[in-house]
């Protein structure tokens, strides 16, 4: 890929090159600005790679092999006229992420078997032309509100009448800890350590007591996910260095009577709500706990849960989110 690397970086503008030295050294830590490169002319080059893919393969995904395995993140501006300008395309890195597909269902747990987790992702590469950038961005979060209590605490969709597209709900097992967050732009940030950037710090949230296990799964948590509405449905897009574990009533084909938990490896995106989807499903049977609100999403933090692991039920992991959707305007 040496060559094909040098013959971009040479069309590619001072302060776009200065940009993706940033966003490289900084692995990705808070939303940058579009690096954009000219598309097509792959003439000298063998691979004849689109520049985002070949970006993507030097500094997150070294098996990355087509354009058709990203997905733009919802705040690139860049993605193929999306910028009015159809002759150049975002090829910064950090602002894709890989599609998650569902895995070959696991055998049923065993006491005897052990649960295994997946490492984290982390660059293979790094720019060489310019000098190096200091590492280890580590801040405290910023510029993160958190909502007022709201006088009806029950948890149902139809009972949100304020506007927004969708609220979350923090709970460590059965507890949940802190108020409803309400979501009014297109995207939010939930996070428990963010350089910088905004939504829905974790970190914040008061809590009287945790146990040993509680701690450990909130340090795995770290930049969290970022979650946004798009046409037809709701995305999630892991920002951490571990799994996050997804259920919705539309993540499970219909008519079946078993619940479908995907695993989302970091880096990786995944469409967790399909709103055309939604409405043939009426009430939705959660094995074991009874009917369930259709238009709800739960994602654990680091842990998985249902048939295939230890934990039978969302309510054994120790943090996880709920998101309380809105039926669509």
């Amino acid at each position: 890929l040496k060559p094909a690397a040098h013959a971009l970086f040479k069309k590619l503008k001072d302060e776009e090159l200065e940009l993706l030295v940033q966003v490289v050294e900084s692995q990705g830590a808070w939303e940058s600005g579009c690096v954009l490169a000219p598309q097509g002319d792959p003439r000298g080059v063998k691979q004849g790679l689109p520049p985002q893919v070949l970006l993507c393969r030097l500094f997150r995904w070294p098996d990355l092999r087509q354009s058709h395995e990203l997905k733009h993140l919802c705040y690139c501006t860049g993605g193929q006229g999306a910028c009015e300008d159809l002759a150049v395309l975002c090829c910064n890195p950090h602002h894709f992420s890989r599609l998650a597909v569902p895995e070959t269902p696991p055998p049923p747990y065993l006491k005897a078997s052990c649960e295994h987790e997946n490492q984290g992702m982390e660059p293979a590469v790094t720019l060489s032309r310019r000098k190096r950038l200091q590492h280890g961005m580590r801040g405290s979060c910023w510029g993160s509100s958190l909502c007022s209590p709201l006088p009806d605490t029950s948890l149902s969709w139809s009972t949100v009448k304020d506007g927004c597209w969708c609220k979350l709900a923090y709970w460590e097992y059965r507890t949940r800890v802190g108020c409803l967050y309400a979501v009014h732009e297109a995207s939010v940030n939930v996070f428990c350590e963010l350089p910088r950037g905004s939504g829905f710090c974790l970190a914040q949230l008061p809590a009287t007591y945790r146990s040993c296990a509680v701690r450990r799964a909130r340090g795995k948590i770290g930049r969290g996910l970022l979650l946004s509405r798009e046409p037809g449905g709701v995305w999630a897009y892991n920002r951490s260095e571990h799994p996050i574990f997804v259920s919705s009533p539309t993540l499970s084909p219909p008519g079946a009577c078993g619940l479908t938990v995907l695993k989302v490896l970091p880096g990786y995106s995944a469409k967790v709500f399909n709103y055309e989807w939604a409405g043939d499903r009426g009430g939705w049977q959660l094995p074991g706990e009874g009917p369930c609100d259709p238009h709800n999403i739960r994602i654990s933090f680091a842990k998985g849960w249902g048939p295939c692991y230890s934990r039978q039920f969302i309510t054994s992991c120790p943090c996880w989110l709920e998101v309380l959707l809105n039926q669509p305007r």
